[in-house]
């Protein structure tokens, strides 16, 4: 892979994947996939982890939404379901691992900073949720100029009609920032 494309992973977790409220079915079918994207070269991934905050430390709306999820919030949710995958969590040491505790990687400007000095322009995005925190991903990185290529079949949700209404504003809304792609053709053009 050329040294300015990063692969992004986002918040591929066990509290998504495993039996928590915020379960996402379609995740595991999506794991193989993007395994193999980290595979080709782990010093090229970062990975994110949605780490959610303490409840007392929370403010606005986001006292409501952890209102309606509250077993999710802060120290109630047990630190092993936090951490990625286990067929992730492997590549750990030589991916990046970016924590945030909201939807945006981008909230801390830590991220935009290592991939400047990396001189990053492109990046390939996987993971979940589609239409929630990998929205929140493309959007951030439309905004700070990257290129990006978006593996359809690399995304998951846990809302099938939110993610096939994403896949198709992506495809369709911001044809000059992303192109839409799958994980062989991005794979085939790593070569």
């Amino acid at each position: 892979m050329p040294s300015n494309r990063v692969h992004l992973c986002v918040d591929m977790q066990r509290m998504f994947v495993e039996a928590t409220p915020w379960h996402i079915e379609t995740m595991a079918a999506t794991l193989p996939g993007i395994e193999a994207l980290v595979e080709r070269d782990p010093e090229s991934t970062v990975f994110t982890r949605f780490i959610p905050p303490p409840p007392e430390s929370v403010r606005g709306a986001w006292v409501d939404y952890y209102a309606a999820w509250p077993q999710m919030a802060g120290d109630r949710v047990p630190a092993e379901l936090l951490e990625l995958t286990p067929t992730l969590q492997r590549y750990a040491p030589r991916a990046r691992t970016l924590d945030k505790p909201v939807l945006s990687p981008w909230w801390s400007g830590e991220l935009h900073q290592h991939l400047r000095a990396r001189e990053v322009d492109t990046l390939i995005i996987t993971g979940g949720e589609t239409d929630v925190c990998v929205l929140a991903t493309v959007m951030g990185a439309i905004d700070l100029g990257y290129h990006i290529l978006l593996p359809t079949d690399g995304l998951c949700s846990s809302a099938e009609s939110c993610h096939s209404a994403m896949l198709s504003i992506y495809g369709s809304r911001f044809g000059s920032h992303l192109a839409t792609t799958t994980i062989r053709d991005v794979l085939e053009d790593w070569r």
